[in-house]
């Protein structure tokens, strides 16, 4: 009987919250500049603070869906 290869992990991310963000699309984004390696992670984080902050909104408004008013 043959062997099963393993799974590859390849491409997967082993954090408990992959990147909201895309790197390919970020830069694929930006029309006269180039992209610096710390730049990606400070969007992360200004893109996860802003959820962060519509979910409170939305809450507070007695809502559970976000909409465009809670950005």
């Amino acid at each position: 009987m043959a062997k099963r290869k393993a799974a590859s992990s390849k491409g997967k991310s082993t954090s408990p919250d992959p990147m909201i963000i895309s790197k390919a699309r970020t830069k694929a984004a930006v029309q006269q500049c180039n992209v610096g390696s710390e730049f990606y992670g400070a969007l992360e984080d200004a893109v996860r603070g802003l959820i962060a902050r519509a979910e409170v909104r939305a809450l507070g408004n007695k809502r559970k869906t976000l909409r465009a008013a809670d950005v």
